[in-house]
């Protein structure tokens, strides 16, 4: 798949930006990352209750090993049937963009670090 099949899958939902990452890209839409597409799979960010909803749909949670142990990063697989539904995917993703979202008011502003004095010599 890709950036304009993912375009595509999304177009009833508003323009998504794709940016290569990790071997796939990240979905972004209102400046913030709502989705990757990893292994030929599109992934929505998703919180508890869109979780269960995506599982209940068939999805299945991105995870991978690190170190031996198996890491959820809170993704969960766009269900097969919203590949062909323009009105299901749009619906999902706008889900997503909401968790996304309000995961990034959450996040504390980044602190600007003031440039060092030259170290005298």
């Amino acid at each position: 798949m890709d950036e304009a099949a993912i375009a595509d899958i999304f177009a009833a939902f508003r323009p998504v930006r794709c940016r290569r990452m990790f071997g796939g890209y990240g979905l972004y839409a209102e400046g913030v990352m709502f989705g990757v597409f990893v292994g030929e799979r599109i992934y929505l960010k998703a919180d508890a209750e869109l979780a269960r909803t995506l599982e209940g749909e068939g999805a299945e949670a991105f995870t991978y090993e690190r170190s031996g142990k198996r890491v959820a990063l809170g993704f969960w697989s766009l269900p097969e049937a919203a590949l062909d539904d323009a009105d299901a995917a749009a619906e999902l993703a706008g889900r997503a963009l909401r968790v996304a979202l309000a995961a990034a008011a959450a996040r504390p502003p980044e602190r600007r670090r003031s440039p060092r004095s030259p170290r005298p010599r």
